[in-house]
């Protein structure tokens, strides 16, 4: 039987020479992190680990995306958005703080939930020589000095964990199960345990949930654990493994939910040890659907760990990406910020780089997890804002429910627009009409019916009862504004036109021009020598870290820099940005910032953001750590809380330099540096889903291969000024006055552009 790591390594090869990512990209340490949030990661979406070492000891944190404890704390019975707006106009703030933001505090309650730990005791193994996590199948491998070799993955696509302990000497280890059968630890659910200080911004510890205590019943070769957590919910942790032949190891995970936890059978064979070749089939299918090639090896290596983060914790099938997705904190306490859904800029960001990476699929958990709570939205719309139509809470639970917190974001306006973005691009980058009919459509209309409803017309002009820029002001009244603050105006403005733009692409004529209509009702964006401000009379008076009033610019798109107005309007913002500095900013502002700098074609300054997130706010094994590592070169917050929106919004800002779909038109190398000399990508997707693969060689962009998966107009603004092509005859394109060439693709058909070299 060939040994089960020498199969792994085999199969890892070959995957290594068939995926985009290459060995120059993966985790490579000489010891086991010391710390939860600098561990080797793993997931599939539902199931998560974390492998470090604690107290000696090798330990592998386990998580279950939708372990959460989902009482309520919020009352929206006593207070909705009428009340808040007459507080605002009295100056009794207090009340809104006192009803909607301090139970968020207040309880520990409702929060993500971590799982358990699985320990090994390694220190009969020697040292450690080598840690590794290969991203292009997964697999974490640890070497110990004397050959001893420890494997783990969780399956691409089955709710469960393995490992195994290769090479361990007979003769010295005879009794390989007693000496490294794994232990079980659990969580102190039910009274006060130790909390790690390790200044993550964790919240109280676990204990305060109050749980019953589990029990954890063992036999020679299993362990299952049964934890009862609130109203009768409960879940199971269950660990089996056996000794094979060559004085081998192997063993497994899972974790249940509300059901009892039942291990598949535990088998390895010549052909297929614990089901490898699914699970290689499926990373080898995620990881050829684009890929880049950067002359900044910095950038191209965290951009690939990102990528490689964004099929760890996400499926369709799966909730959305929380605050830390499926790598709760292991500290003894609650996660930070409860480890909740962010609706105010965490989800969105961490969602951005799915459209233009050409993984879709991976971006149908967020649209899944908000379809699947539009009914429990809609009951929220009607209850707090007293309209009919769709809302979303901007700090959630699992299954919808509002969380509370500072109310300008966490019960906000707006929220719904953002999301619904999300739908829209699905739709525009896959140009899928059952989408469009059966989601993207209803959805961007229900929000739409109830931004209606909410806003009212004065003097022309329709108008928000109370507006706000997230995180402006805190948590003060002066955080709201009587009239619009940009950031909401953008939205609304986003969300009329596309509401207006999926019902004419379902032939509804008339609802469109409604739309239009509406749109027509609003206000211009407030700007002045600053470029945008927040809100009419509030200019950006300091360093801030949430770029709010920049919607119209990114993710919107909105504005154009190709167009002279938009161009003042975005170039004075950037200078207003730079003027404040950065000393207030998070690792997601750097991110969120290179998209900003990417749109307006500065380049140089774009890399720099993404060469400042990477080397400064991320933990050595890539997770974004929201305060400046390095003692505060770049920001005041030196914290390190774990959250995943700046990771993915890095990867979207390296995407922007390379593709941007704008205004109607695709755009290839439109934000990339000069002294790049040779940069590529393949198979990244744009809207009006165009998939498209580009090359620049020797410092001169060469050819841009355009691949129609549903048919339509392209149009193109391309990276040189002449060009030929020997797919379609040159007859067939149009040329605009702004450089934008365009032709009528068939379904299915690819054409090749190249420099026509002046």
């Amino acid at each position: 039987m060939i040994k089960f790591f020498t199969f792994l390594l085999s199969f890892a090869l070959i995957a290594t020479a068939l995926a985009q990512p290459g060995p120059q990209h993966n985790l490579r340490f000489n010891e086991l992190a010391k710390r939860w949030d600098e561990a080797i990661p793993l997931g599939n979406g539902m199931l998560g680990a974390l492998v470090w070492q604690k107290q000696g000891n090798l330990r592998l944190s386990l998580d279950r995306a939708d372990l959460w404890d989902e009482r309520k704390a919020l009352d929206l019975s006593l207070f909705n958005f009428a009340d808040v707006q007459r507080w605002v106009k009295n100056k009794t703030y207090d009340s809104a703080q006192r009803l909607g933001d301090r139970p968020y505090d207040a309880l520990p309650y409702p929060t993500k939930l971590p799982a358990a730990a699985i320990e090994f005791n390694i220190a009969s193994l020697g040292k450690v020589i080598s840690n590794t996590l290969d991203i292009t199948t997964a697999l974490n491998t640890v070497k110990f000095e004397n050959g001893y070799l420890f494997n783990t993955y969780i399956h691409a696509s089955k709710e469960v964990g393995y490992f195994s302990f290769e090479h361990v000497d007979a003769k010295k280890h005879p009794d390989i199960v007693s000496l490294l059968a794994p232990k079980l630890i659990v969580h102190q659910y039910n009274k006060g345990g130790s909390q790690d200080q390790d200044n993550s911004h964790a919240g109280e510890g676990l204990g305060k949930l109050g749980y019953s205590e589990g029990t954890v019943v063992k036999t020679n070769n299993s362990i299952r654990y049964h934890q009862s957590t609130y109203n009768g919910h409960y879940f199971e942790v269950l660990i089996s493994w056996k000794k094979f032949p060559g004085n081998r190891i192997i063993g497994q995970w899972i974790i249940s939910n509300d059901k009892k936890a039942q291990a598949p059978d535990l088998i390895t064979t010549h052909k297929e040890p614990t089901s490898w070749t699914s699970h290689i089939s499926w990373w080898k299918n995620f990881w050829s659907k684009s890929s880049i090639a950067l002359p900044d090896s910095l950038i191209e290596k965290q951009y690939y760990l990102e990528m490689y983060k964004l099929g760890a914790v996400s499926r369709p099938n799966a909730p959305a990406i929380t605050l830390q997705a499926v790598w709760t904190a292991d500290n003894g306490s609650l996660p930070p910020w409860k480890g909740d859904f962010h609706n105010d800029l965490n989800t969105q960001l961490s969602y951005w780089p799915v459209y233009t990476a050409n993984r879709l699929k991976e971006g149908e958990s967020y649209i899944n997890w908000l379809w699947n709570n539009k009914k429990k939205n809609e009951q929220y719309t009607r209850q707090y804002f007293g309209v009919q139509g769709l809302n979303v809470p901007g700090v959630a639970t699992l299954s919808g429910d509002p969380m509370g917190g500072w109310i300008q974001y966490s019960l906000g306006p707006t929220v719904g627009a953002w999301c619904a973005q999300h739908f829209y691009w699905q739709w525009k980058y896959s140009m899928d009409n059952t989408f469009l009919q059966t989601r993207a459509y209803p959805y961007i209309h229900d929000v739409a019916a109830y931004m209606e409803q909410i806003t009212f017309l004065k003097d022309g002009k329709r108008m928000l009862p109370l507006s706000s820029s997230p995180e402006y002001n805190d948590n003060a009244i002066t955080a709201w504004f009587t009239q619009w603050s940009n950031f909401d105006l953008a939205l609304v403005q986003f969300l009329f036109k596309a509401a207006a733009e999926v019902a004419l692409a379902s032939n509804k004529t008339a609802e469109a021009a409604h739309w239009k209509q509406l749109a027509a009702q609003l206000p211009a964006y407030e700007t002045n020598t600053t470029g945008f401000t927040i809100a009419p009379g509030q200019d950006l008076h300091s360093s801030h870290r949430h770029m709010s009033s920049y919607m119209a610019v990114y993710p919107l798109a909105l504005l154009d820099i190709n167009k002279q107005k938009d161009k003042d309007i975005i170039q004075n913002s950037l200078k207003r940005i730079e003027e404040k500095g950065t000393s207030a900013w998070c690792g997601y502002s750097f991110s969120w910032m290179a998209s900003l700098y990417a749109r307006a074609y500065e380049a140089d300054k774009a890399v720099k953001q993404l060469q400042i997130f990477a080397s400064n706010f991320c933990s050595p094994n890539s997770f974004h750590l929201n305060g400046d590592q390095k003692g505060g070169q770049h920001s005041n917050f030196t914290y390190r809380p774990f959250t995943l929106e700046g990771n993915f919004a890095f990867a979207q800002g390296v995407q922007e330099l390379l593709l941007q779909s704008r205004d109607g038109y695709i755009e290839v190398f439109p934000a990339v540096p000069r002294s790049w000399n040779n940069v590529s990508f393949k198979q990244l997707r744009a809207e009006g889903a165009f998939v498209v693969s580009a090359q620049k060689e020797n410092g001169v962009p060469t050819s841009i291969t355009i691949a129609a998966e549903q048919g339509g107009l392209l149009r193109i603004k391309l990276p040189f000024r002449t060009w030929i092509t020997r797919s379609i005859p040159m007859s067939l394109f149009n040329t605009s006055e702004e450089g934008i060439i365009s032709v009528k693709m068939r379904k299915g058909q690819t054409i090749t552009i190249e420099n026509g070299y002046e």
